[in-house]
């Protein structure tokens, strides 16, 4: 199953463990990054998960003490104490760290090609 689910990746993910706050309504839940795309996120489950599954997130990355990256996001998937999200939509003020985290994890010339197949 795994590798079926790795075929149909057409998007990087890497492995990336920061702080991120998981937004929904009034609510906030603290969690761990674990893997970042230029279309998903997955983040570790907390203990508390009352979310509303069909409502959209608002995931806030603490990428360092002064840079934080924000996505809005559906979730996929819970499996393992894990959550999937896919990402809907990055503002253009939080793209460049978006790309600058990918950056330091991948390769510059895949990430340019996944950038183009993003926008085209």
């Amino acid at each position: 199953m795994t590798e079926i689910r790795n075929e149909q990746r057409q998007f990087t993910r890497v492995a990336v463990d920061l702080p991120v706050d998981v937004h929904q309504g009034g609510d906030m839940w603290s969690q761990r990054l674990q893997t970042i795309s230029l279309v998903g996120v997955a983040t570790d489950q907390p203990d508390l998960w009352d979310a509303q599954y069909n409502e959209p997130f608002t995931l806030v990355i603490h990428i360092d003490r002064d840079t934080t990256l924000e996505v809005h996001a559906y979730l996929q998937h819970v499996e393992g104490g894990q959550l999937g999200f896919s990402v809907q939509h990055v503002d253009r003020e939080n793209i460049e760290s978006l790309r600058a985290l990918l950056e330091q994890h991948m390769d510059i010339i895949t990430l340019e090609e996944e950038l183009a197949r993003l926008e085209g």
